[in-house]
């Protein structure tokens, strides 16, 4: 497997485009993390409408979803902490005069 090249554009972007392109890839992170938490709801509602599980299977199934939630939470925290930082140092919104 190669490294991924990451080229260059021919011309700079401006700081309005990075801080564009960073609220986009948080919206996208979002959106990827909301994916997860429903799969992880699905998962559990399969299981709980299955008709020959047992108390140490269903708890076990609880347990997997309850870790992924709090990586999910993790992650959000992450991503609260990105989009703080872009609007503490980046963000700079025109002066109307």
């Amino acid at each position: 497997m190669s490294m991924p090249v990451i080229s260059m554009h021919p011309n700079p972007i401006t700081m309005c485009q990075a801080v564009t392109d960073l609220l986009e890839s948080i919206a996208l992170e979002e959106t990827a993390l909301s994916h997860i938490l429903n799969a992880e709801g699905e998962k559990l509602q399969c299981v709980i409408g299955m008709e020959d599980v047992n108390f140490c299977q269903l708890m076990e199934v609880n347990e997997s979803v309850a870790n992924m939630v709090n990586v999910v939470a993790t992650m959000e925290q992450a991503l609260k902490d990105k989009l703080e930082f872009i609007s503490n140092n980046l963000y700079y919104p025109a002066r109307v005069e």
